[in-house]
This record gives structure tokens, sequence and C-alpha cells, in this order.
């Protein structure tokens, strides 16, 4: 077959149906021209008239790019027996509108110039006789003529685009105006697919997945998600849904599981004393979590049979040597840091387990061992393990050449062991007794020789370094256990504080010393803490009890009949209150001690208030001062009694699901 192939439109206003010039070189033509007024005549004796163009080609020829002869039929579809499918339709292309009507032109306004309109005039139609559709009805081509529209002269000729093929072109309806639809037709084009809605995530992938959103920054012991998702992928580990039980029992105290968390918890423990289990670092690693879990949520007492029993099983698949990760770390060094980190994690919550609680005597400060210090926690995500060093070149790093940087977690483990040393000194009677002098000086050689880089608790980055935010409270809260039992603090008033370790008597003396001072800056400290710009439940739940300790150092200092900063110790009272109370959102043993040091401070305002009502109490105060003293009073009484409802209101819903 010949393609069609239509000749192209002439730029001087010729027809495409007349004769075109021919060259003087062509064979077989004589031609001569004139030049006349800048243009040229030419004279054409004989010439080779080429095949007549036509104004249009039927849609059958069109679609398949083949010469049209103008007919109605045409020759091609009568030939291949599709008369029925022989339709023209004029070519838009190019096309600018009707003229305007010439009787009323437009000012100014080139009369010859073609405007838009709603649509071009078809070939062989009147205005009265204006066809919805074309192609269903016969259509007469009218013959061009210089007042005929001729689309093959004013507009180009579309035979030359490429249209999709199909089957029966008298099935398709041909629409004059393309906003103009049926109802089916309006229908289909408005009908849009439902969006794909993914599958809401299942309970325990939940779980799963805010055990790293929220708990893992603070106990960066598992695998990276990455990492143990490959490696549950490759069920290589017949430990793997040990560990992954324990994980959801922490994920799920962040999460609305209801009555799946104790279900979660029953499930890890069982898990974790099957029959056949076999003792290594994932089982070491589930126990540590269920731990934390239990110790977080009150029940302390489980929590130290399970802290004695996975100490037990650590030391007897020798976890504390360093040789440990190395052997069982399949050849990945980011299994080998996990392992290392699995060490000392369980090693810092022992010591802070025995630390806030006073039960325990930090069993692993007297386990020898040389597994190498973890590495930083960007580090640690990234793969990038640097090779680990040892706590022999932390402790001789100030007598070395080289400078070295050691990682936030391995001051974190400094800082546990000075807790160790200080659990390790005997009782002390009196305030210059010199093994307080000896850990007070373990105590500042941390804080002093910290980098600068060090010093708070936020990362190159600007974000939350939770291991130098762990390992400042944890020295803080020292500094607190070693000098209150030394300082005038009386502790009487706040003796029903003990949520989290028993009450320790501290006498008053007429004046402060060295040791209240040492107190009452740990605690402001701790206080300031608090205000750092990250969720105070993203931290480890032992903040809970340290944020305890600090609020039993201020209401004791506030329980004074006069302190000159009342105002400031107020203000740190209800910050240590408003974290407790977020704390207890995810964590029982928070709560409990919310309520507590809220009780405490309600007792001792009550007690002010009577204290203000005899005239010597406000001697030396200007009325400024008294007036703002007692909008203060007022204003902290208010946020009591009304955390006092809510907590009773908790209590009642908790009763009420309980029956």
């Amino acid at each position: 077959m010949e393609p069609f192939s239509p000749e192209a439109p002439h730029c001087n206003g010729t027809s495409s149906s007349s004769s075109p010039a021919v060259s003087s070189n062509s064979p077989g033509t004589a031609t001569s021209g004139t030049v006349r007024n800048g243009s040229v005549a030419t004279t054409t004796s004989q010439p080779s008239v080429p095949p007549p163009s036509v104004p249009a080609a039927c849609l059958p020829c069109r679609t398949k790019h083949l010469r049209c002869d103008g007919n109605h039929p045409c020759g091609r579809c009568t030939a291949t027996g599709i008369v029925a499918d022989c339709a023209y339709i004029a070519s838009r292309r190019g096309y600018k509108g009707p003229r305007r009507n010439p009787n009323n032109p437009t000012p100014g306004a080139n009369p010859n110039k073609r405007h838009a309109s709603s649509s071009p005039p078809y070939a062989g139609t009147t205005p009265d006789s204006c066809p919805m559709m074309l192609g269903h009805a016969p259509v007469t081509m009218a013959t061009p003529s210089v007042h005929a529209f001729n689309p093959s002269v004013v507009l180009p000729d579309q035979s030359q685009l490429s249209f999709p093929s199909t089957p029966s072109v008298a099935s398709i309806p041909v629409y004059r105006n393309n906003y103009m639809m049926d109802g089916t037709a309006m229908t289909l084009a408005t009908q849009a697919a439902p969006p794909i809605q993914p599958p809401a995530a299942s309970l325990p992938e939940r779980c799963f997945e805010a055990f790293y959103h929220y708990f893992h920054a603070g106990h960066p012991f598992v695998l990276p998600k990455r990492n143990l998702v490959e490696l549950l992928k490759s069920n290589s580990e017949p430990n793997l849904p040990v560990l992954m039980a324990a994980m959801r029992y922490i994920g799920s105290l962040y999460v609305d599981a209801g009555p799946a968390k104790a279900r979660f918890l029953d499930e890890a423990i069982q898990l974790c004393y099957a029959p056949g289990v076999r003792k290594d670092g994932f089982l070491i690693q589930a126990l540590l979590l269920i731990i934390i879990g239990l110790d977080g949520s009150c029940e302390q007492e489980r929590a130290r049979e399970l802290l004695a029993i996975c100490e037990r099983y650590a030391i007897e698949i020798d976890l504390n040597k360093r040789e440990f990760a190395v052997m069982h770390g399949r050849g990945d060094p980011i299994m080998e840091e996990s392992w290392r980190r699995t060490w000392w994690d369980l090693y810092v919550c022992d010591g802070m387990i025995a630390g806030v609680h006073r039960v325990t005597n930090f069993l692993l400060f007297d386990i020898m061992t040389d597994v190498g210090l973890p590495c930083e926690e960007e580090e640690y995500h990234k793969g990038c393990i640097p090779s680990p060093m040892s706590l022999e070149d932390f402790d001789d790093k100030e007598f070395q050449d080289e400078d070295r940087e050691f990682s936030s977690f391995a001051y974190r483990v400094a800082a546990a062991r000075n807790l160790g040393r200080m659990m390790r000194m005997p009782n002390v009677m009196f305030p210059d007794a010199a093994e307080v002098d000896k850990m007070e000086a373990h105590l500042s050689n941390w804080r002093m020789h910290l980098p600068d880089n060090k010093r708070d608790d936020l990362d190159k980055n600007c974000q939350l370094d939770e291991m130098m935010f762990q390992a400042h409270f944890i020295t803080h809260a020292c500094t607190i256990m070693l000098h209150q039992p030394l300082s005038q603090l009386d502790s009487s008033p706040v003796q029903a504080v003990n949520s989290c370790a028993p009450h320790r008597p501290v006498h008053s003396g007429d004046q402060y010393n060295a040791h209240t001072k040492h107190t009452v800056t740990a605690a402001c400290e701790i206080s300031k803490m608090i205000t750092q710009a990250v969720p105070v439940t993203s931290h480890t739940h032992f903040f809970t009890c340290v944020v305890t300790l600090s609020s039993i150092v201020h209401l004791s200092k506030w329980a004074l009949y006069m302190i000159e900063d009342e105002a400031d110790l107020r203000q740190q009272i209800r910050l240590n209150i408003g974290a407790l109370n977020k704390l207890s959102k995810v964590w029982k043993a928070a709560n409990t001690a919310w309520g507590q040091v809220k009780g405490v401070a309600q007792e001792i305002y009550r007690q002010k208030k009577v204290q203000q009502i005899t005239p010597a109490f406000w001697v030396g105060y200007t009325q400024e001062q008294m007036m703002t003293s007692i909008q203060a009073d007022e204003s902290i009484i208010s946020e009591f009694d009304q955390g006092l409802i809510a907590q009773v209101g908790i209590a009642q819903v908790g009763v009420t699901q309980a029956q």
C-alpha cells in the first residue's frame, strides 16, 4: 500500500488544487519566468499533472494513513467492504474560527482575520443543519471552489498524525463538541477509582514499631530495626521469637493495647522459661527488656527475680568476656556491637535498679570484664563500627599522649561505675569523712573531664543524646545520695514519698553546709533536665525515680520556715510534678510517684498557709511581695487540686473497668 502524503498548503494563498511551480531542471517541462513588480510569473507548457488532492481523507483511510480519493464512499472503503464506516470529518488543525459578520465589522479590525468560535463549519453542512454526531448519516461533500471552505487549503491536514486503531469506526461516537457527553460517557469519565488503602497494621506490628520509636534510644542494645528484620527473614536463630515477644510487650506500654499488655507479658515470660530454651545472647536481651518493663510497672519484686536469673545466665555464657562478641557475631560488626551493648546495658540497669531502689547491691559491679566499650549511636545505626576501646583506655585517657574520643555510651558506663563505687562505701557518720571526699573526687573528675561536645545532652546535630542524658542524671543522683544524709535538709516532711526507695531520715541543722549545697544543686540540675525540648516519655523509665529523688530535696527545702528563693523553688516543684504526670501515661511507677509527690506538696502548702496567719510571718515583706506570694500560692493549690481530681477520676475509671 502506498502511504497517504497530502500536499503542503501554499504560502501565497493559492489553492492546493492548482499546479505547483516546476523547476527548470525538471524533465519534460519548459518554464519561462518574467519579473513583474517583484513577483515571478511562470508559464508552463505541458506540465506533469499530479493526482488531484482531496479536502480531507475519510476516517478509515486517515486511521490507516492511506491515500483517499474523496468520494463517498471512497474507493478503498468500497473495495474492502466497509462502506458504512466511510465518513468525513473536517480537520481542525490551524483553525481559528469563522470570519465576523462583514456587514458589522469591528472598527479598526482586519476584515480578513479569523476569530475563534465554538466549532468550525463542516463540509457539506449548512448553518441550519448541524448534526451533533458525524458519521452516522450520509454527508454530501461539496465540490471545492473559490468561495467554498476547503480544509486542505486553510488548515493543515491531520492525516500524518497517529491515531489508535479501532475495530469499527462506526461503533465509536464522534462528537462535534468534546464537552458534550451523554449520561453513560459522563459517568465513565467522572467515576474515579476508589483509593487503595494500605491494610491496617495489626497490634503486634504497632507494638514492634512503637518499640523502636519510643524505647530503643533509651536502651539501644537490640539490633537496629533494619538488621533485625533481615535476621528474622533468615530464620536462623531459634531464640528470635523470644526476643520478639519481649519487644512486643515493651511496645504495648506505649500504645493503646488494652488487655493485650498482660497477654504479651505472659507470652514473653513463658517463652523465656520454655523447656529446652537455649541460653544465648538473644535470651539475655529478652530477659533484660522484661526486667525494665516490670520495674517501670511497679512489679519490682518480679523484676529483681528475673534480674538475678539474667545475670546468672549472662555469666554462664561468658557475655562478660570480649571473645563472646566475636564468637557469636556471625562475622557481622553490627551484631558484635549489639552483644557488647547487651552486656553494658545489663551492667547499667543493674546499677540503676540497685541505686534507686536500694534493695539489691549491684552484683555485676564486682564481676571482672574485658568487654569493649560501645561506639556512638550514629555509628551503630549506620554500621560504621570502629575498633572497640577498653575500660583501661578510658581510665588512662588523661595520661596518654594520643587524644582518643569515647562514645556517649562509654560515659554512661563510667557514670554507672561511679554509682557502684558509692554503693561500696561504708556507712558514713560524720560530714568530714574521708570516704565522702574520695567519692566526690570521682564524681567531680567525671564532670570536669567531659569533652566539650559531651557537656550537655545534645549531639552534633542538636538532637537529644539519650546516652549522655542518662549519664548526667546518674551522676546527679549519685551526688544526692552521697550528700543528702549529711545535709541539714530535714526529710521527715517527705517520708511519704517512698515509691522508688524507702525513706532515709535526715536531721536538720542550724545552717546550710557544703553537703546541703551539693544536694540542692544536683536536685536543681535534674529539674533543669526536664526542660529538654523532647517528650519526657522518650527517656528511660529510670528517670522517674531520679525526678522523684530531686522532688524529695525540693520538698524538704520548701518545708523550711523561711527561704529566700521560694518562688523559684515552687516552679521547680511544679516542673517535677508535671514530668511525673507525663511519665505516668506510660509507666505505672511514675503514676505512683506523681501522687506521692503531689500529696506531700499539698500538705506542705497547707502548713505554710497556717503559718501565714500569724503576723510574725510577714515581717520584712513589702505589700507587693505579700500579694505576689499569695497569688502564687493560689495558683499552685489550684493546680494541685485539679491534679488530684484527675487522679481520682483515673482511679475510678480503673475500678469500673476492673469490675
